[in-house]
């Protein structure tokens, strides 16, 4: 059979359609085998259809020859941190982070936590899991299961694989991962540094809400004054409150409603599997996750100068000049969670931090959190005993960006030659990293192509002239379109 759930870097797919109980079987089954993976850490998010899938993912392992621990609810760090804390051949979380309700899919890793890519062995996967017979996986499914169920069933969160028949196979077992996970979380801080700060969450509704509340618990127990107000904390898979995506601006009302009712400190809100976080001020103004990657790159060179700091293509005049400025090493890499690891690695980078609010660190095994983040800002707020938004307030002055810009178009090749005809002979740079980045005196952009929709990503900076950045980005969106 054709399986058409696998995108480049990992897996995502309308359900049913092209994702549900049997194709979790096949791709837990030709994952084992093709990696030769004795030993697996599986778990999922909040999404109704993510333990059924979780559990036909096991099944499929077991048969791939691998012993299978299940954490149940996870966070797709949860996954990254067991897969390296036990010492396991992968993880698998099953996740859609933020995409609509209808869809879900699986993020990989292998030994290390390693990212499983296009480039890595995700397509081969993929090859292997359609050569399975639809009899044998079928039959297999059967075996474990305790009768088959409907597809409106499986939507509705009910598996036809059942625990108790994993069990049996004596090499599933259930694991709670909670307590190291949160040790090494609170290892980044200094708790003896945190004076009293009161914080808004919102977990969402999605799989952050369990850890959070892990997190509070050890604070609490170590008599570190941290109060929290909590947002749509439980977990819920039908979303009462809309998909938890916090890049979108109509999703971020209620938390900074919150903060400014709270009077706290700072607020911070994370997507479904809560790999990213997002911090809105004490004035409930949401900050760029572009200025957070400066306050990051900072707050680690401050503990550990000379260190080297990997930063994304689309702005970064303001990452370059903190780091440089702090004594650290900046290195530019390409979009994408797989490039920035790869590039970690090979630089040793204790660092790494994407304007879209992914941040990697070097001693979460060059993954990416959602919960170091907003551990490390707490911290600075509390030592610097300045608020958040003036922390801010300085950089996005002396850098002030566009965001993000996303443009549809009918020809997005021709309209990026129309943007280079005009610019490139005036430039002082021109970078192809990832797109294409002009730079000029005081001012540049990256333009980048979508790899799955007819859009362009425009992001355009400048050096202390907020006017002239939006001069220039209102320029090149008349240009694009």
């Amino acid at each position: 059979m054709k399986i058409t759930c696998f995108k480049a870097y990992d897996i995502r797919g309308k359900l049913i359609e092209q994702l549900d109980e049997k194709i979790a079987y096949r791709i837990g089954r030709a994952f084992a085998e093709y990696m030769q993976a004795k030993t697996v850490v599986v778990g999922g998010d909040v999404r109704l259809t993510s333990r059924p899938l979780t559990l036909a993912l096991s099944a499929g392992l077991l048969d791939g020859g691998a012993t299978v621990t299940d954490l149940g609810m996870t966070g797709t760090e949860e996954i990254y941190f067991a897969t390296k804390h036990l010492g396991v051949d992968g993880g698998i979380e099953v996740t859609a982070s933020h995409n609509p309700i209808d869809y879900n899919g699986m993020k990989l890793v292998k030994t290390d936590s390693k990212p499983v890519s296009g480039d890595t062995g995700l397509f081969a996967i993929r090859d292997l899991a359609e050569t399975y017979s639809e009899n044998d996986v079928q039959t297999r499914l059967e075996f474990y299961s305790n009768g088959l169920i409907s597809d409106q069933a499986f939507i509705q969160g009910e598996a036809s694989v059942a625990v108790n028949k994993l069990e049996a196979s004596g090499q599933y077992s259930v694991l709670d991962n909670m307590q190291p996970y949160v040790a090494h979380m609170l290892s980044y801080i200094d708790t003896k540094n945190i004076t009293p700060i009161k914080l808004v969450v919102n977990a969402g509704n999605g799989a952050a809400g369990d850890a959070l509340d892990a997190i509070q618990s050890a604070l609490e127990a170590a008599n570190v004054p941290v109060e929290f107000i909590k947002v749509h904390h439980k977990p819920d898979g039908t979303f009462p409150n809309g998909i938890p995506n916090p890049l979108l601006p109509e999703s971020r009302a209620d938390t900074a409603n919150a903060v400014i009712e709270n009077a706290a400190n700072m607020g911070i809100a994370w997507d479904g599997d809560f790999d990213r976080c997002f911090l809105f001020d004490e004035k409930g103004d949401f900050v760029e996750g572009y200025y957070i990657v400066g306050l990051l790159a900072k707050a680690f060179l401050d503990k550990k100068p000379g260190s080297k700091i990997i930063y994304d293509p689309r702005v970064y005049w303001n990452t370059e000049d903190i780091v440089k400025s702090a004594g650290g090493i900046p290195i530019k890499s390409k979009t994408g969670h797989a490039f920035i690891k790869e590039r970690m690695r090979a630089d040793d980078a204790i660092y790494g931090g994407e304007m879209s609010a992914h941040h990697y660190f070097r001693d979460f095994a060059y993954c990416d959190s959602g919960m170091i983040p907003w551990l490390l800002v707490a911290e600075l707020l509390c030592t610097t005993q300045k608020p958040l938004s003036q922390l801010v307030k300085e950089r996005i002055a002396a850098f002030p960006s566009s965001g993000e810009i996303n443009s549809t178009l009918t020809d997005p090749d021709a309209s990026i030659k129309a943007i280079l005809d005009k610019y490139e002979s005036s430039a002082t740079v021109v970078d192809y990293t990832d797109g294409i980045g002009l730079e000029f005196e005081n001012w540049r952009f990256n333009l980048r192509k979508s790899n799955t929709e007819p859009v362009v990503r425009l992001n355009v900076e400048s050096r202390g002239d907020i006017a002239l950045m939006e001069e220039k980005t209102a320029e090149l969106l008349v240009l694009l379109k």
